[in-house]
């Protein structure tokens, strides 16, 4: 059984995501950012000024790397961007589902060769509408079909493992690869089961010692398991649809932790004016920071 910690954070941002996802950090400048994809906004906060920034998109973004100083990718659900972070010019990098045009991108994060993992998901939550593919210098590959809500992509330290759900199915998969190329080497194997569990798995991140840290959707936790699995540690977090947590601090020392106000009627909202922000869980963990993304 999980040893249940009380929150002992604080907030991070008191901006109400109405779907608050794709956390990632930038340690060379300080720098959180983050979507609220339906409302076509990325959110930047640079820690020692304070200073929050919104940018509107044009297209429904779901996750970040960077590239180089002055340059990031974005996926999303026209395709996948790279934005000149002093322009905000977009310039289209790759197609991903242009033949699907019911769909969006939805959870993603880089593995450490470089290239990026992306899932896509039909806007309404389709059965099966979705896959999870594997993005390396513009050359996109599909890597698993017929996903509903992809979400906990992430890799081991070493690139030799990846990770990733069908959050409709609830069943945290693990899949070897090749830590060169972060393409798969064989198949995919059920690493947790949570189906039929209160609670959905949403996105995670895994961090220096291999642990999974993974935010639980409708729960209002980051739930810690440990290399073989084993459930560890809930931390709870005061807004019940946590998305997605990512390493923050100039040594990846601190997680943050976005969240969400969908489907989420006014008398729940009144109850709960926390849910859809950005919380700090306000504990120290050993974290890594996500790679460049390669051109």
């Amino acid at each position: 059984m999980a040893t249940v910690f009380p929150f002992a954070g604080h907030v991070l941002d008191e901006t109400p995501m109405m779907l608050g996802e794709g956390p990632t950090f930038d340690p060379a400048t300080g720098t959180a950012w983050w979507f609220n994809i339906v409302e076509r906004e990325l959110h930047e906060l640079h820690f020692a000024s304070g200073r929050k920034t919104v940018y509107a998109l044009p297209f429904m973004g779901s996750a970040l790397a960077k590239v180089s100083e002055h340059k990031q990718l974005i996926a999303s659900d026209d395709g996948l961007f790279l934005r000149d972070t002093a322009t905000g010019v977009l310039t289209l990098h790759a197609e991903l589902e242009k033949d699907l045009p019911g769909n969006r991108s939805n959870d993603g994060r880089m593995h450490p060769c470089g290239a990026l993992w992306i899932g896509t998901m039909g806007r309404k939550a389709e059965t099966g509408a979705g896959s999870i593919y594997h993005v390396a210098k513009g050359i996109v590959t599909k890597l698993f079909a017929e996903v509903s809500i992809p979400n906990s992509i992430c890799f081991s330290p070493d690139g030799a493992t990846g990770y990733y759900v069908d959050t409709k199915v609830n069943k945290l998969m693990r899949v070897p690869l090749d830590a060169e190329t972060g393409l798969p080497t064989g198949r995919a194997e059920v690493f947790i089961d949570s189906a039929g569990v209160e609670g959905g798995i949403d996105g995670s991140v895994c961090d220096a010692e291999g642990h999974i840290w993974n935010a639980r959707w409708g729960i209002g936790a980051v739930d810690r398991y440990d290399t073989d699995g084993n459930h560890i540690a809930r931390y709870e977090v005061p807004a019940g649809q946590t998305t997605c947590p990512a390493f923050i601090g100039p040594d990846a020392s601190r997680l943050l932790v976005t969240s969400a106000r969908e489907n989420l009627d006014a008398d729940a909202l009144a109850a709960n004016p926390q849910h859809g922000l950005t919380f700090d869980l306000g504990i120290d963990v050993k974290g890594r920071f996500e790679p460049l993304y390669r051109l």
